[in-house]
């Protein structure tokens, strides 16, 4: 009896032994992987934060006008920005050691090891804030091992290269609330409709339970089950000693206002804008598809809404609702080049081609004013005279022809000055100009003035044969407009990253690009569109639109077999017009034919109705005197019409209208007129 209890006890003792043995080994192999793990993890440095986020877009008063995303509604804020209600329930409810362990809770997970041994199920968790978020981060939610130790691997490489800031501010912008609301901001948006920083004790215990079961714990689910995860959490929030017992009661009886709608869920505004803006960003920015639709961006730009709303409601209200002519509009505040409107068709669902910016037309006579500021470059002025009459050129060394017309076919058949052929858009004088000044300088005037499609070498360019599109035209008339500095169509002002740092902010580049007293006097000449003054043989091309118009303008039209254009400007908008047919059929229809000129006007007076009456002013170096319309000379007594107009100072004039008087008259009475003749100073200001 007492050998076989020796022999047992020997057995016990090998047995422990062994035991011993097994456990050491078995911890100083657990000891090894662990140190191994962590090494490992140091050597992997520190894991990339970047998760997919909304893009969000501004207009210039920072109303967000358009939003890019995967489904997934993600707005980040900074842990500052949010309520400190929130932050305290959340650590509460998921992790109540978060600031004191490193990424793991052991003695939790001793504890759900327990109770899920004697469930014989999994019925407690034991995850961390810091796994959780290692989890949203990098991986799928499943339950196998692999997974565990990748989630362990980075689990310690967060809390090796990052604050317990960082990484809480992280989970809280990337855990699931429910009702595809990813972070704190989103949700915040959708179940109360406030920030995250502003949300009460009450509303945000309710928020912090809904993780859990996003199905189960939302108040849209279940108000009672909400209710009942609020109270836990409250609770928790009291014994852990966040708030008072008082405060817990309040909370938990507190009436809340439920929202149930995203933010932004009714943003779309001016969707060509918008898709210019993407281009933008992906083209001249450089910034990839992904990081456009994904990358949390905040990109502030040009957009007024007011304007924008003129606009469209322009192009509705004087296109007839039947018509398949189309349009592209564009806007600019010619002093920064910022698009402060822009309409690239009448439908973006059923056609979102972007006709303001891609389509590329006939600008017809809206390029006359290029060239003639070309000619005033190199010696003409409003008053250098050509004969207007049916004429045949003869160019490519002779053996080619070209044969313009007029409007109607009506010739002044006599001279007429430039500022005339301007006002009543004479194609004749617009091809001699062009032909005696030699085809490469209006392609190299224009490039100046921005546009960037490339011209044909022909004697119809003169005439706007060659194609252009609408924000290149809007451009170069801002250049006009601001006396001659060069400008850019902007429409992205400032971007910021998810982070609200600064990655990209437009700076404007001052330079002079065409002489500014000549620019004002190219301005002065396009207000003769609207002066019946300067009718010689036919109506000034905008005298339909004089008795609407409420301020100073200056403008061009243009039309073509398939195109028609208006583009003019005050002193503080600029703004193009285009109508047409998608595929180049020709305008037949009187009032289709009117339709840029009245959507034009119709926007500039509107646009501009809370804005001063401005005049232009006249630059530095120029002169203004009166003469007759029809000879570009000096206005005597006799003349019957005089017209103030601007002159670069040195190429006014001098020479007085003799055909409305006798010669042997106006030779004695030459001396008296001279004595009368105002001072320089009052004929400069038109005094």
């Amino acid at each position: 009896m007492e050998l076989m209890t020796d022999q047992r006890f020997r057995k016990t003792i090998k047995y422990l032994r062994a035991l011993i043995f097994f456990g050491l080994a078995g911890l100083a192999l657990a000891t090894i992987l662990y140190f191994s793990l962590i090494g490992y993890a140091k050597l992997q440095g520190p894991p990339p934060l970047a998760v997919p986020q909304s893009t969000l877009f501004f207009s210039d008063d920072g109303t967000v006008i358009g939003e890019s995303h995967s489904g997934q509604k993600r707005y980040w804020v900074a842990l500052k920005d949010i309520s400190p209600h929130l932050i305290n329930a959340t650590i509460s409810i998921e992790d109540r050691t978060f600031f004191s362990h490193n990424g793991f809770d052991y003695k939790r997970i001793a504890g759900a090891a327990l109770a899920d041994l004697k469930a014989m199920a999994k019925v407690q968790g034991a995850s961390t804030i810091t796994q959780q978020y290692a989890r949203n981060l990098y991986l799928e939610h499943d339950k196998t091992w692999k997974r565990k130790a990748t989630e362990a691997l980075y689990t310690l490489r967060l809390e090796m290269n990052y604050t317990k800031d960082d990484i809480l501010e992280g989970y809280l912008n990337t855990i699931y609330y429910g009702n595809g609301a990813y972070g704190v901001q989103a949700a915040s948006r959708y179940y109360f409709g406030k920030d995250a920083k502003d949300l009460s004790l009450a509303e945000a215990s309710m928020l912090a339970g809904i993780p859990k079961g996003p199905s189960i714990y939302s108040p849209f689910a279940s108000m009672e089950k909400a209710k009942q995860r609020q109270r836990t959490i409250l609770n928790t929030m009291e014994t852990n000693g966040y708030i008072t017992e008082l405060a817990s009661q309040k909370a938990s009886i507190e009436k809340l206002k439920l929202i149930g709608e995203h933010q932004h869920s009714h943003i779309g505004s001016a969707p060509y804008f918008q898709d210019a803006v993407q281009n933008a960003l992906r083209n001249s920015l450089n910034f990839d598809d992904r990081t456009i639709s994904l990358g949390g961006l905040r990109v502030y730009t040009t957009l007024n809404l007011e304007q924008q709303e003129i606009a469209e409601k322009s192009i509705d209200k004087m296109i007839a609702s039947d018509s398949e002519i189309q349009t592209g509009f564009v806007a600019m505040n010619p002093k920064n080049g910022h698009v402060v409107a822009l309409v690239g068709g009448r439908n973006y669902e059923e056609s979102p081609f972007n006709r303001a910016v891609q389509a590329v037309r006939q600008p017809g006579s809206t390029m006359k004013p290029i060239l003639y500021y070309a000619a005033l470059e190199n010696g003409f002025t409003p008053s250098s005279t050509m004969k207007s009459q049916l004429t045949t050129f003869m160019f490519d060394d002779g053996r080619s022809e070209y044969t313009p017309h007029n409007f109607n076919n009506k010739y002044a058949e006599d001279d007429i000055t430039m500022a005339q052929a301007l006002a009543l858009s004479d194609n004749v004088y617009a091809v001699k100009t062009h032909l005696f000044l030699g085809e490469e300088t209006l392609i190299e005037t224009a490039k100046r003035f921005g546009i960037k499609s490339e011209m044909d070498k022909v004697p119809s360019l003169a005439l706007g044969t060659s194609g252009v599109r609408v924000i290149d035209m809007a451009n170069a008339y801002s250049i006009l407009a601001n006396g001659g500095k060069k400008v850019d169509p902007v429409l992205i002002k400032k971007v910021e990253n998810h982070k609200g740092e600064v990655i990209y902010e437009y700076k404007a580049e001052k330079e002079e690009v065409l002489k500014p007293e000549l620019a004002s006097v190219m301005t002065h000449m396009l207000t003769g569109i609207f002066d019946k003054k300067l009718n010689g043989y036919s109506s000034v091309t905008g005298s339909t639109l004089i008795k609407k118009m409420t301020r100073p303008y200056a403008a061009k039209s243009g039309t073509t077999e398939t195109d028609s254009w208006m583009i003019g400007y005050s002193p503080q908008l600029v703004s193009a017009v285009w109508t047409g047919y998608d595929k180049g059929k020709p305008i037949e229809l009187t009032v289709e034919k009117s339709y840029a000129k009245n959507i034009w006007l119709d926007f500039m007076e509107k646009a501009l109705d809370d804005e001063p009456v401005k005049k232009f002013k006249a630059a530095k170096g120029t002169v203004s005197v009166f003469v007759d319309p029809a000879s570009g000379k000096l206005a005597s007594d006799g003349c019957p019409v005089k017209r103030q107009t601007l002159f670069a100072a040195g190429t006014e004039p001098t020479e007085y209208c003799t055909d409305h008087m006798d010669h042997e008259e106006h030779k004695e009475e030459k001396p008296k007129e001279e004595k009368e003749k105002k001072p320089w100073y009052k004929r400069i200001f038109g005094l």
